[in-house]
């Protein structure tokens, strides 16, 4: 995975010391993406995220949480 420019915009400390990085990339080509970097220890997964994938999860995370607690 080649880097275009990255920009961090937030960073998440997760139950069970775990955390989570959300990075803006945007690639010499224009090709935008959120890219969340997430760690568990020294296991480090990184998962790139175009626009319509990135407002699907977040609506599904908005909809989990607002019930949760239900």
């Amino acid at each position: 995975m080649t880097d275009g420019t990255v920009t961090g915009t937030a960073a998440f400390e997760l139950p069970f010391s775990r955390r989570a990085e959300l990075r803006r990339v945007e690639y010499e080509s224009g090709l935008k993406m959120l890219r969340m970097v997430l760690r568990e220890g020294r296991r480090i997964t990184v998962i790139e995220l175009d626009r319509e994938s990135a407002l699907a999860m977040a609506a599904e995370m908005t909809d989990w949480a607002k019930n949760a607690a239900r």
